[in-house]
């Protein structure tokens, strides 16, 4: 097992290779699409579309989670991607984090060793929820958090030895900001530029790593992998009780 092995996780499965990303998404059947949307039901309306301020402590940090920010401590693909991130090496390392909502994996960067990570979000609810996150966990003088599309304000240049996104995981269109944080439009459009806009502003041994979904569409992803001029790497396998995460290292061709 590698150094970034988590217990109970399968670490690089292997298995015949259907694209670049070494599998194809698994489509639900009736029963999981059930199960799915019962759960988005639940979540939507009792989480990510709440009225209040709530707070909790999630991958060793204590957050403030505000209104339509994604809850790490209910979802839990934000801790174990911490989890993971807590075994790199990131000393001196300039990262950002895309997607950050309420900061977690940004916070997991800076305590991993980052000199410096931007944490983007294009919720301005999760943008100032980070930020105030960074301060109440001592990592304000790291840590600064932007809202923005993606990396879309970043100049294309050489800034980041690490990119890190753990982005919406289910394709379909958001109905508001809060939905943000679970849909990712029709085939996955509204994080479709993540791969180029990354490989632009990593360094040349930069390392972009991304969580998906065993569900997601795959065989898109691949394609986007491969023409932003990746090499993918099955890092990490978590299963969940209706899908699997995946964390992939994606490294420069």
């Amino acid at each position: 097992m590698s150094q970034n092995s988590l217990p109970g996780v399968i670490v690089d499965s292997g298995g015949p290779a259907t694209n670049g990303l070494g599998r194809s998404g698994t489509p639900h059947g009736p029963a999981r699409r059930f199960m799915h949307s019962f759960i988005f039901f639940f979540s939507y309306h009792l989480f990510l579309n709440r009225k209040s301020i709530r707070t909790t402590r999630a991958a060793g940090f204590r957050l403030r989670v505000h209104p339509t920010v994604f809850h790490p401590r209910i979802f839990l693909s934000s801790e174990y991607f911490a989890e993971f991130i807590d075994g790199l090496d990131l000393r001196g390392k300039n990262v950002a984090d895309v997607g950050t909502g309420s900061g977690v994996l940004a916070f997991a960067a800076a305590r991993a060793g980052a000199a410096s990570v931007l944490a983007v979000d294009i919720n301005p609810n999760a943008a100032l929820c980070a930020q105030e996150n960074a301060e109440l966990n001592g990592f304000g003088d790291r840590v600064t958090a932007v809202g923005m599309d993606l990396l879309a304000d970043v100049p294309p240049r050489p800034t980041f030895d690490v990119i890190l996104s753990s982005p919406p995981k289910h394709a379909g269109e958001p109905k508001d900001l809060a939905d943000r944080g679970w849909h990712a439009g029709d085939r996955h459009r509204l994080i479709s530029d993540l791969f180029k806009q990354a490989r632009e502003r990593l360094k040349p041994e930069g390392r972009l790593y991304v969580m998906m979904a065993s569900d997601s569409d795959l065989d898109l992803f691949s394609r986007l992998i491969d023409e932003a001029g990746f090499r993918a790497r099955l890092a990490v396998e978590r299963s969940f009780y209706i899908e699997s995460m995946l964390i992939y290292e994606l490294t420069v061709i």
